[in-house]
């Protein structure tokens, strides 16, 4: 299966939106490949407890998409956002617009007064779990409540999910700098990264899902 580094998928989601394909597009079709994912895999979804540990870049942004087609599958989705400042437009649209959706999902934010047991609750109680902390840009050690989320991710005995990468992985040389979820699957998209396929001890199952680049934004990466 050909891999591709993150600086190359970089290049192509900028080349994309060049072409007129924005990043906000791709960023919808990531999340609805993820939900999808999980309602044709598994039985019954709309009776499970899904739970959703996202960071504040665009693998969380993916990972909002997601929690909002899978609310209109009639999941039950709680979303867990690890940080205060999103660090994309695209991110940040797909935020605004989860929030609003007050009647079918739940949001949990470092505000909450007792969030490190909100978290633990949740994130243990859960069915399935979206992880979205971390994509391509992981470095170094994690801080807290980063590194929190990962261990219970691990602990807990729900079907773990992976957005494009599992948090912690090192998505070009597949190395852990300190500690990574260990997934069940990995929805991966475009194309895998190349850290991604030297460890499916961590990523188990990996999926790859289209989301819509034209094969021209491919020129020349």
């Amino acid at each position: 299966m050909q891999t591709i580094t993150p600086e190359q998928m970089d290049k192509i989601d900028a080349n994309s939106e060049k072409l007129g394909i924005p990043r906000v597009l791709l960023m919808e079709n990531a999340g609805r490949a993820v939900a999808e994912h999980l309602k044709n895999s598994l039985k019954d979804i709309a009776d499970r407890k899904v739970v959703v540990v996202a960071g504040t870049g665009n693998n969380g942004g993916d990972s909002f998409v997601a929690a909002r087609h899978l609310a209109g599958y009639g999941v039950r989705v709680t979303v867990i956002l690890l940080g205060r400042d999103l660090k994309t437009s695209e991110a940040a649209l797909n935020w605004r617009g989860l929030k609003s959706m007050t009647k079918t999902v739940k949001v949990l934010t470092l505000d909450h007064p007792s969030f490190d047991e909100a978290l633990e609750k949740h994130v243990l109680g859960a069915d399935i779990i979206i992880d979205a902390i971390f994509g391509t840009g992981i470095r170094g050690v994690l801080r807290e409540p980063h590194s929190k989320a990962i261990d219970l991710i691990n602990r807990s005995k729900a079907y773990t999910l992976s957005v494009d990468i599992p948090s912690g992985l090192d998505p070009l040389t597949g190395e852990i700098h300190d500690k990574s979820v260990i997934a069940d699957a990995t929805v991966t998209f475009h194309k895998p990264k190349t850290g991604l396929m030297k460890r499916r001890d961590i990523a188990g199952e990996v999926v790859v899902a289209p989301i819509g680049v034209p094969p021209e934004a491919e020129e020349g990466v």
